[in-house]
């Protein structure tokens, strides 16, 4: 491998406080190791002075470069800015909340220095409160039963990938309604997991919303499952049958039954309103699961830049 340079990518968002902190720490461990890296930090359109910080570490440091979207994206588009930006032979993503630690992207490092495409760090555990480890892990089971991708049990933080891979995600992949670990997954290139004990990280309140959190996971399921249309055939076939009998049943209670069945009257009115409320229902059900894909389609056909860099610093 003749490109031996490290790309790492700090998505920034309200930030101005750490990047520094990240800078130095991360330049301490790389150094260490004597691994020649770029930091490329992509602002997600803060209101802070965060991308100010991070051209005034540009200007001091060959090794940093500076970039600002156009609007707030979220972190899963501002990966993709990222690593377009990078020009190492391998890249991984970092955020600003220490909550992997800089000798984890050593040893992903190395792994990749051992001809590994891809590498996952995966968590083993991770130091949070019970409501939120309970509901990450239902939500990751949820994920590896109904979609398309073996998502890890226990989740990714972050991953280390070739160049190869860098290309394929810049060229070939729009970054609208997806997330960027969704797409490298469905590569299929068979991730080397580094398993490791996340900590706590920041005790501030968290910049990551539960809005954003609904988002990322329905953009998440909708890419990369075909389930819920899967189920809405199996539903219409089903009760299909299902009609097809009560038709058979209620002919023959008609014609040769008396108006009396079970010792109940059956006037018809209330099993008909009944019919026409559920059924009801299930077709608006239905068509909104085929509103998401249709809305995403939708959004794809556009063919608009799934971001835009409004500024840049001296690079």
């Amino acid at each position: 491998m003749d490109n031996q340079l490290l790309s790492v990518c700090l998505q920034a968002y309200f930030s101005e406080k750490k990047i520094i902190s990240v800078y130095n720490k991360l330049k301490e461990s790389l150094d260490k190791e004597k691994i020649e890296f770029e930091l490329i930090i992509t602002d997600d359109a803060s209101s802070d002075n965060t991308f100010e910080i991070a051209k005034e570490l540009e200007k001091k440091e060959d090794n940093v470069r500076a970039y600002q979207l156009s609007r707030n994206c979220t972190s899963a588009i501002s990966a993709f800015a990222g690593l377009s930006k990078s020009k190492g032979g391998c890249a991984v993503l970092i955020g600003d909340d220490g909550q992997h630690p800089f000798e984890n992207i050593v040893k992903m490092y190395r792994m990749w220095e051992q001809e590994e495409k891809i590498v996952f760090l995966h968590r083993k555990s991770r130091d949070d409160k019970f409501t939120t480890k309970l509901l990450a892990s239902l939500y990751y089971k949820f994920i590896r039963y109904f979609s398309n991708i073996n998502y890890p049990s226990g989740g990714i933080e972050t991953f280390l990938i070739d160049r190869e891979i860098i290309e394929i995600l810049d060229k070939k992949i729009h970054p609208i309604n997806t997330d960027i670990l969704v797409e490298v997954l469905r590569l299929g290139f068979n991730p080397y997991l580094v398993s490791y004990n996340r900590p706590r990280g920041d005790r501030e309140k968290s910049r990551w919303t539960f809005k954003k959190k609904v988002k990322l996971a329905k953009d998440i399921f909708f890419s990369s499952s075909s389930f819920p249309i899967k189920l809405i055939s199996f539903l219409g076939v089903s009760f299909s049958i299902f009609a097809f009998i009560l038709i058979i049943f209620y002919s023959y209670v008609k014609i040769f039954g008396n108006k009396n069945f079970w010792g109940y009257t059956i006037p018809g009115w209330t099993s008909t309103v009944l019919f026409i409320i559920f059924f009801s229902g299930l077709i608006l059900f239905s068509l909104g699961i085929i509103a998401e894909y249709i809305w995403r389609i939708y959004e794809e056909v556009k063919d608009r830049p799934g971001y835009i860099i409004k500024k840049k610093g001296k690079n």
